[in-house]
């Protein structure tokens, strides 16, 4: 059995006592593993751990879905504090800095740590660029194709590269895909590519059905258009649970809670999900 626990999310669970605050943080545990997709912003990510119960020791490895400071920056809390795992999965690019533009001013959105901070810690830092599996039954996904031209990243998101500032296309955004029973599970950070490239892109990498996927789709902003035709494309690819977090937006979950073809929820922190 696979138990997915939602340490942190934007929005509180019927657990009282918990902290919610903008960000993502799931503790993923199987048949012999426990890895910890996302860290949240900061330190409150691990006081709900510690009210949960929720041991962040020992883990196989710790995996960042992309450099915002909402999803990587409780990394740095996480190590500094003694938990976590001596292996750091990211996708390429991942320390490259990250702004928000308003057309005057950038906002720093970056994780907040560098590769001197790791190699301070002995962390052995692993760079997902196409597929690794660092277990039997999980996957790391990225690298993925651009081809649902309506799945368009807003124009405020820039990186600073060495050739100056750019347009952030987000190379750095990775997945985790549960392999339960022939059938796919995939974690989700913000879904900056494309909810519908990641998906589509993982179901031709692994040749296997997705019936369910956990995480921020980053719908919040879109129309209901785009969420409609996001909602069709992933029934017709296999889709049967959708649990939402983080920047997935109230229309989507709205939406969503209509469709007799889907189970929706959504993921608050301490919520959790148990599979196969």
């Amino acid at each position: 059995m696979i138990r997915i626990t939602a340490l942190m999310d934007d929005k509180p669970s019927g657990r009282c006592g918990l902290s919610a605050q903008h960000g993502l943080s799931y503790l993923v545990e199987g048949e012999g593993y426990r890895f910890l997709f996302d860290c949240g912003q900061g330190a409150h990510t691990w006081e709900n751990a510690q009210n949960l119960g929720a041991s962040l020791e020992h883990l196989e490895g710790v995996v960042l879905s992309h450099g915002h400071y909402d999803h990587a920056g409780g990394y740095r809390h996480l190590i500094e504090a003694g938990g976590g795992s001596k292996t750091l999965y990211t996708g390429k690019d991942f320390f490259e800095p990250k702004f928000s533009f308003d057309g005057v001013k950038y906002t720093d959105l970056s994780a907040g740590f560098d590769r001197e901070f790791l190699a301070s810690h002995s962390i052995c830092h692993k760079e997902v660029s196409a597929l690794m599996e660092p277990f039997p039954g999980v996957y790391l996904i990225g690298g993925f194709p651009r081809k649902n031209e309506f799945e368009r990243i807003p124009s405020r998101f820039h990186r600073l590269t060495p050739s100056g500032m750019m347009p952030d296309i987000f190379d750095d955004e990775i997945c985790m895909a549960l392999d339960v029973g022939g059938k796919l599970v995939m974690l989700v950070g913000c879904s900056h590519p494309g909810i519908l490239n990641m998906a589509e892109h993982v179901r031709e990498t692994l040749d296997l059905p997705i019936c369910a996927i956990f995480g921020g789709a980053h719908l919040a902003e879109a129309e209901e258009e785009r969420i409609q035709r996001t909602i069709v494309r992933l029934k017709e690819m296999g889709l049967e649970v959708f649990g939402l977090s983080h920047c997935s937006g109230e229309k989507t979950e709205s939406i969503l809670g209509e469709d007799p073809e889907i189970v929706s929820c959504h993921l608050g922190a301490g919520d959790c999900i148990f599979l196969g």
